[in-house]
């Protein structure tokens, strides 16, 4: 996993532009992988059903390493290109953007196309929650009481997000490292408990903190907890 982060979208939008009676309809949504997205293209061909074109871009991947587009029937260019511009400019990864158009009667010609595409394209991006994704490590750190106190005060102190906090015989951390702070944090533990406690690494992680609430994916799940 490299230290970089990516933009991705959590919650998508919508957005509607109207020119000359055509409808240009924008939905955005959060896509792992190229099924995902052609399982949102699919709805929203439900939705629309009695809508002539649907057409879209998604970037699929952390590393955008997947990257599709279709103009569905448009002119050349006018549509599927300028919707993945959209998505390239905001700089967005694993999403899917569809914008449908129902036809008001006049044409709009290959200029007016691109711009009403780009418009509603635009709006829905803007109108979706947006995050970034950072990498990390998912760990669990098991303290003594007394230790426990440090350890709170450690990771607020270093930003490590807590994930949950447990009570038995001892106290149970589950935490998330940010990457290429791991031997720095293990060996800030160490030094808080007196080498009593060290943390147990169980996997690698994306995540993100939005509003108290950290998100992270792992094997392909997004999962959510809060400190």
């Amino acid at each position: 996993m490299e230290g970089a982060s990516y933009r991705t979208v959590r919650n998508g939008g919508s957005f509607v532009v109207t020119e000359k009676k055509s409808r240009f309809i924008g939905e955005c949504a959060h896509a792992e992988n190229e099924e995902e997205a052609l399982t949102f293209l699919e709805t929203v061909r439900k939705k629309y059903y009695d809508a002539k074109h649907h057409c879209f871009a998604y970037i699929i991947g952390k590393d955008g390493a997947l990257v599709r587009s279709s103009d569905d029937g448009e002119p050349q260019g006018t549509a599927g290109h300028p919707i993945l511009e959209v998505l390239k400019g905001a700089k967005l990864c694993s999403c899917v953007l569809v914008v449908t158009r129902y036809f008001g009667g006049t044409l709009l010609g290959t200029g007016g196309l691109l711009r009403c595409y780009t418009a509603a394209a635009k709006g829905a991006v803007e109108s979706s929650e947006v995050i970034e994704k950072k990498p990390g490590t998912l760990a669990a750190v098991r303290a003594s009481y007394t230790d426990s106190g440090r350890l709170t005060y450690l990771f607020a102190e270093e930003r490590i997000p807590v994930l949950d906090t447990s009570y038995g015989a001892d106290v149970a951390y589950r935490i998330i490292i940010p990457a290429g702070m791991e031997g720095v944090v293990a060996k800030k533990i160490t030094e808080a408990t007196a080498g009593r406690a060290a943390p147990g690494t169980e996997c690698r992680v994306w995540y993100s903190e939005e509003d108290g609430e950290v998100l992270f994916d792992r094997e392909d799940q997004t999962v959510s907890g809060s400190g």
